[in-house]
C-alpha cells in the first residue's frame, strides 16, 4: 500500500475501493501486467479482473475474477461486441459490486491490450451505471477510486513502436475497422501512466530513459530484465514512490499546462523537448505542408493551436510516430460569450490574462515535440514558416470574411497519413460512443 504521506490530499479519508489499473501493449508488456497482477492480488482483501477482448469480433469476452485463494471465469456474450460494451454492460458494475463488498480492500484492473487506461479511468468517472440491486444509478466513481495507473512497457521496442506508422490492424492487433496506430497505443498508455514498469534488456536505455523523463517526468521507474522478476517489493516501491500531484486517473485537459511536472529541458542522447510559441496564427495550407517534420524522429508532439482561418475555435494537434490528428477543444476565451466565460476554469481565466492581447485576446499557439532523432532546429523553422505574415495578420484583422475564404486542409478536422481514406471518427481509444477529450479525435 502506498506511502499514506504521499498520496493525494482527501485520499487517506476517502471511503471509496482503492482501484490499480495496470496497462501494457503487446510481447513482454502483457506479460508483465500479468505479473503485476499476480504480486498485487497477494496482498490481503485484494480481487484482480481482467477481460480478455481477443473473441470481440465474434462478441465473447471471457471475464476472470481472482483473489489470492479463488477465481472465477466466465464467457460473457456481449451482442455488439465493443470495447465500449464491455465497459459499459459488465466492467463498471462489477466495479461497484466489489466496491460494496467489505471484504474487498482493493480491485486490480489488468487491462487487455485493447482497453486503453484513459478510457477507462473516463468510463469510472462520468459513465452512469444503472440496474445494480441496492444501488442508486450513477457513475462507478462513486464506489471507487482511482489509486495508480502503472504501466508496463516492453523496453526493447517501444520507442520503434512509439515512432513507427504501423496500425493496430496491419500488426493483427484490430480489425480493420479499428484505425489506431501501434504508436498512439504505446504513447498514450504511457503518457497516462503514474508509475512504469520497463521490461527487458533495450539496446539503448539511455536514450529510452530521456525520452521517458521528458514524456512522464513525474513516473518513477522499475527496470526489470523479466517479468518474473517483477516483485512485490518493486510495485510498493513504485506505488509509493508516485507524487502526490500524479494525475491517477484524470482524464486530459487540453487547456492544462502542456508540460507536466519538471521535465528535462537539455538533450540527452539526441533527446530533447521543444517548445514552440506564437501570437499569431497559423496559415492553413502551408502548416499542412509543414506537419511532414513531425513524422520523422519525433515521438509526440501535441498542443493548442490557432488556425487563421478559424479564428473562435482552439484547434488541437496530437502525433504519435507516424501519424497525426487535429481536433476542436472549444471555443477561445475571447470568443465566448460572459456567461460562457463566468464557468471556465479560473486557472484559465488567470492564464489567458497574463498574456490578452487587445486585438485577438487570448488567441495563441502553443506546442510542445518531443523529438528523439530530428534537428530541433528544422522543426521550430518549419512551424515558423507556416505562420501568417504580417500582410496576412492585418487580413486577418481588418478583413476576416476574406481570410475565411482560403483554403483549408482542416475545414473537417483532419488524420494523417492523408492517403489513407476515410478515418473511423472515433477517438484513440477507439471506444465508440464515449465523450473525450479532443485528444486524438478526427472528423
Amino acid at each position: 500500500m502506498s506511502d499514506p504521506g504521499l498520496l493525494p490530499p482527501g485520499a487517506e479519508s476517502d471511503r471509496r475501493t482503492p482501484v490499480v489499473v495496470v496497462a501494457g501493449f503487446d510481447g513482454h508488456a502483457t506479460a508483465g501486467v500479468d505479473r503485476a497482477a499476480e504480486v498485487l492480488r497477494a496482498a490481503a482483501g485484494t480481487v484482480t479482473i481482467r477481460h480478455d477482448l481477443r473473441g470481440l469480433g465474434e462478441g465473447i469476452v471471457h471475464r476472470t475474477v481472482r483473489t489470492a485463494v479463488h477465481e472465477t471465469s466466465e464467457v460473457l456474450e456481449l451482442a455488439h461486441g465493443c470495447v465500449s460494451c464491455t465497459l459499459r454492460m459488465d466492467l463498471l458494475p462489477l466495479l461497484c459490486a466489489l466496491a460494496a463488498r467489505d471484504s474487498v480492500n482493493r480491485i486490480v484492473l489488468a487491462l487487455d491490450p485493447a482497453f486503453e487506461a484513459e478510457a477507462v479511468c473516463q468510463a469510472i468517472e462520468s459513465v452512469v451505471v444503472s440496474g445494480v440491486v441496492g444501488r442508486v444509478d450513477g457513475p462507478a466513481g462513486r464506489d471507487v477510486r482511482i489509486e495508480a495507473v502503472l504501466t508496463c512497457l516492453d523496453a526493447t521496442v517501444w520507442l520503434a513502436d512509439a515512432t513507427g506508422d504501423q496500425t493496430l490492424a496491419e500488426r493483427g492487433l484490430a480489425t480493420a475497422e479499428d484505425d489506431r496506430t501501434v504508436a498512439q497505443l504505446a504513447v498514450g498508455q504511457v503518457d497516462f501512466a503514474d508509475a512504469l514498469v520497463a521490461l527487458g534488456d533495450p539496446l539503448d536505455r539511455s536514450r529510452l530513459g530521456a525520452v521517458l523523463a521528458r514524456l512522464v517526468p513525474d513516473a518513477p521507474v522499475a527496470w526489470v530484465n523479466d517479468h518474473n522478476d517483477l516483485g512485490a517489493a518493486d510495485i510498493d516501491s513504485l506505488l509509493a514512490r508516485i507524487p502526490a500531484s500524479s494525475r491517477r486517473g484524470r482524464t486530459f485537459d487540453a487547456h492544462a499546462p502542456l508540460l507536466r511536472g519538471q521535465p528535462p529541458l537539455g538533450t540527452d542522447d539526441g533527446v530533447t523537448l521543444i517548445e514552440f510559441a506564437a501570437s499569431r496564427p497559423f496559415h492553413p495550407g502551408r502548416l499542412h505542408d509543414a506537419l511532414d517534420v513531425l513524422f520523422d524522429g519525433v515521438v509526440t508532439a501535441r498542443g493548442r493551436m490557432w488556425l487563421a482561418t478559424q479564428p473562435d475555435e482552439v484547434v488541437w494537434l496530437e502525433s504519435a510516430g507516424g501519424g497525426l490528428r487535429v481536433g476542436g477543444a472549444g471555443p477561445w476565451l475571447a470568443a465566448m460569450g460572459r456567461a460562457e466565460t463566468d464557468v471556465v476554469d479560473p486557472a484559465r481565466r488567470a492564464m489567458a490574462a497574463l498574456r490578452w492581447d487587445d486585438t485577438f485576446g487570448d488567441r495563441d499557439i502553443s506546442l510542445v515535440v518531443l523529438v528523439h532523432d530530428a534537428d530541433p532546429t528544422e522543426v521550430r523553422q518549419a512551424l515558423h514558416w507556416a505562420l501568417v505574415e504580417d500582410d496576412e495578420l492585418r487580413l486577418l484583422q481588418y478583413a476576416p470574411e476574406l481570410v475565411a475564404q482560403w483554403d483549408d486542409p482542416f475545414g473537417e478536422w483532419h488524420a494523417d497519413p492523408c492517403d489513407t481514406g476515410d478515418s473511423t471518427g472515433l477517438p484513440v481509444d477507439g471506444t465508440a460512443g464515449q465523450s473525450k477529450s479532443p485528444r486524438g479525435e478526427a472528423k
